[in-house]
C-alpha cells in the first residue's frame, strides 16, 4: 500500500512545486498520472512542463503512445493508460481509496489559499487515512517545504 503527500501551496502555485516532484517520481523508476479537472487546466499544464526547465517528457491522454509516456496528463474518469506509480491530482480533483491502495505514491496538491480547496483537501485526507493510507501533510507556510505533524 503507498503513502499520500498532501501538499498545502500557500506561497507558490502548482506549477512551481511540480517539476520538483515530477523529477522525484521518474527517478524512482515511476510513471506518472497527472489528473487535472478540465481541459483548459491540461493545456496550461502542457505548456508550462514543456517550458520547464529540464524539459519534462510528458503527453496528454488518448495519445497513440500513451503507454510508453513518464508522464501522462489526464481528466478525472480518463484511465491512465501509462500504468502509473504514481498520481499527482490537483484543484481538487477526486482521489479514490481503491486507487489510492494500489499506487506508490499519491500526490495532492492544493491552493491553501482557496477555503473550498483546503476543505477538499480535507475531506480527501479522511477518505485516505479512514481507507488505511499513510498520509502526510507537507506546507511551506515557512518559505520551504516542511513535513508538518
Amino acid at each position: 500500500m503507498g503513502k499520500a503527500l498532501f501538499y498545502h501551496l500557500t506561497r507558490s502555485p502548482a506549477e512551481a512545486l511540480l517539476p520538483v516532484l515530477l523529477t522525484k517520481a521518474l527517478a524512482a523508476g515511476w510513471r506518472v498520472e497527472l489528473r487535472a479537472p478540465d481541459e483548459q487546466r491540461l493545456d496550461h499544464l502542457d505548456r508550462q512542463l514543456w517550458l520547464a526547465e529540464g524539459f519534462l517528457a510528458h503527453g496528454i491522454a488518448g495519445g497513440p503512445h500513451d503507454a510508453r509516456q513518464p508522464v501522462l496528463l489526464t481528466l478525472p474518469g480518463q484511465p491512465p493508460g501509462n500504468a502509473p506509480a504514481c498520481l499527482m491530482a490537483l484543484d481538487g480533483v477526486e482521489v479514490a481509496p481503491p486507487e489510492a491502495t494500489t499506487l506508490d505514491r499519491t500526490c495532492i496538491l492544493f491552493d491553501g489559499g482557496d477555503t473550498a480547496a483546503v476543505d477538499r483537501a480535507r475531506s480527501q485526507w479522511r477518505a485516505l487515512t479512514g481507507a488505511g493510507v499513510e498520509a502526510e501533510y507537507w506546507s511551506e507556510e515557512s518559505g520551504r517545504w516542511e513535513r508538518k505533524r
